[in-house]
């Protein structure tokens, strides 16, 4: 079993820099791959970063490449999304998960999605 808890979400202005953590409990966090999504009321969940287990590849959504970095720290069964020049439209509830692989993530497998966190909100103003 792994729990995920999601931290750093806040206010910023546009432009501005947030960095999100999901911390992981169970000592198989090393196993999964792990990813962040994020989801504004009245829409679908969309993904937007993901990181191999061993955090040798990483994958993001074209509406953040450049501008987001994930990144884990397996010995602190840490998961982190750096996100910089924010904008308005980053404005969503975002979400840490836990994934047999990262195509799951991607693709947002229901399946091979195993443990989803509870959310921190990060609201960019203009």
């Amino acid at each position: 079993q792994v729990q995920l808890v999601e931290s750093g979400g806040g206010l910023v202005q546009a432009g501005g820099s947030l960095r999100l953590s999901c911390a992981a409990s169970g000592r198989i966090f090393g196993n999964y791959a792990m990813g962040w999504f994020r989801q504004a009321p009245g829409k679908e969940r969309e993904f937007v970063a993901a990181i191999s287990w061993n955090g040798d590849s990483t994958y993001y959504a074209d509406s953040v490449k450049g501008r987001f970095t994930i990144s884990r720290d397996n010995a602190g069964n840490t998961v982190y999304l750096q996100m910089n020049s924010l904008k308005p439209e980053d404005t969503d509830v975002y979400y840490c998960a836990a994934a047999i692989s990262s195509t799951a993530l991607i693709k947002s497998m229901a399946g091979g999605i195993h443990y989803w966190g509870k959310g921190t909100l990060v609201t960019v103003s203009s």
